[in-house]
């Protein structure tokens, strides 16, 4: 037979308090003094007592598990989650954030209405305590499927047409306003845009706050091409937008991705990159760093983000906070060799 495990027991007895006090603080019970917690905490550790996470959950109702749902659309999803460096900030936001808590993370993938009730189904049945939820599909249902069963639930940017529910956002619109102002300071005057899809708020926003920029500086006409946040959709517009309007001087693209697509193809056409066209991205992703030259940029602080959401999910979960929350983080604009 093999040893056998440190027990409460032992930990009680390393700590000097009874079974119970031990129990209490490993439940994370409240009303324990301070001290007796600390106490005990060391002796866990001097002990390497690990609790039954099986038997634990009995008492607390915890699985001490959150979903990180990442919710989209399409066979091509999936190769994107993989892909966009947008989602392992994510994931390593909130990750950095429920680790340190004893908390781990359930990756789920919902990309087709199927995935979705899979998801839902997989929450009620308690196999996670809460749901991480990211969403880069417009009018996603997930949100009213998930307010209806309410299962705890924080969603990364504010989605569409639903009912309040706690979210972490950025300014997206002041995210614009530093792309224009940025592309004017340099002197560009001759500006295009290649905007996100505008059925996602988030786009909307970023192109709203650039047009009014440019706007108030006396540009009414400042040509758009709609890309879908890929290389190959910034690529297609930077083509589209040279095409139609040979002598531009500036871009901003709605994010890293679509601004690296623009500058390879600008570069395939002779254009150089900073010195005939200024090019500014938005996210400060590593296709920020990657691109050559490396991208200007929005900064969205996306692993801080993701860490906000993981810590009202525990709020909600504790029970101190019960009413949906908006966190609204603010942009950076960070200054590289593509402007």
């Amino acid at each position: 037979m093999g040893r056998r495990g440190p027990t409460l027991e032992d930990v009680a007895r390393e700590a000097g308090v009874s079974r119970a006090t031990v129990s209490r603080v490993v439940n994370s019970v409240r009303n324990v003094d301070p001290g007796i917690q600390e106490a005990v905490r060391r002796a866990i550790d001097r002990t390497g007592y690990a609790p039954n996470l099986a038997a634990r959950s009995l008492v607390t109702r915890r699985t001490e598990t959150v979903a990180l749902i990442l919710s989209g659309a399409g066979e091509t999803f999936t190769a994107r989650v993989f892909s966009d460096p947008f989602f392992g900030r994510v994931v390593e936001g909130a990750l950095g954030f429920l680790r340190a808590r004893g908390v781990h993370p359930v990756l789920l993938l919902a990309e087709s209405g199927a995935a979705r009730e899979q998801v839902v189904a997989y929450l009620r049945q308690g196999s996670a305590d809460g749901a991480l939820v990211v969403s880069v599909q417009a009018d996603d249902p997930l949100a009213a499927m998930l307010a209806d069963t309410a299962i705890p639930a924080v969603h990364f940017a504010r989605p569409s047409g639903e009912p309040p529910v706690s979210h972490v956002d950025l300014d997206n619109a002041e995210g614009g306003r530093l792309a224009g102002g940025h592309l004017l300071a340099r002197g560009r005057r001759r500006i295009a845009t290649i905007c996100g899809p505008q059925d996602l708020p988030a786009a909307r926003e970023r192109l709203r706050g650039f047009r009014e920029t440019l706007g108030q500086a006396g540009i009414s006409e400042v040509p758009v091409v709609e890309g879908c946040f890929t290389v190959e959709s910034g690529a297609a517009a930077a083509a589209r937008l040279l095409s139609e309007h040979p002598h531009l001087d500036g871009v901003f693209a709605a994010n890293d991705l679509m601004a690296r697509g623009a500058c390879q193809y600008l570069s395939e056409r002779g254009r150089s990159v900073p010195g005939d066209v200024s090019v500014v991205g938005f996210d400060d992703s590593s296709a920020a760093v990657a691109c050559r030259p490396a991208l200007t940029t929005v900064r969205q602080p996306v692993e801080r983000m993701a860490a906000a959401m993981a810590e009202l999910l525990t709020e909600h979960l504790q029970g101190t906070r019960t009413e949906p929350a908006t966190l609204v983080f603010a942009p950076e604009l960070l200054v590289r060799d593509s402007s």
